[in-house]
């Protein structure tokens, strides 16, 4: 179940940062809301999923999929540019939560 946790808790990360650019630095109402919401969410389930797996494999999980996951979204909704550069950086992120996970980390 904890891997479940966090998964949902990596969505919730993914909609409250996407809602933070939508808030204008935290001056729009309704965005801002759905950061607070969303984040006191992902963190709540990121504790829940911490239980059982490590902090550092769950962590690291968390901000690769994060990442990639925002550069998608910052690409395809907000129309940000994606280069090279950009597109292996996020690569060598997810080969660094892979290698961890590989080392022996999960539970």
């Amino acid at each position: 179940m904890s891997w479940v946790y966090l998964l949902v808790a990596i969505v919730f990360e993914i909609v409250g940062t996407s809602a933070m650019k939508m808030s204008d630095g935290m001056t729009r109402l309704w965005p801002a809301l759905v950061v607070v919401g969303c984040y006191g969410a992902a963190f709540t389930l990121l504790a829940q999923a911490l239980k059982t797996i490590e902090v550092g494999i769950a962590y690291a999980i968390w901000s690769a999929a994060g990442t990639a996951a925002i550069a998608a979204v910052g690409v395809f909704v907000f129309g940000e540019s994606l280069t090279v550069l950009k597109v292996v950086g996020i690569g060598l992120i997810v080969a660094g939560v892979v290698s961890l996970h590989m080392a022996g980390g999960h539970a």
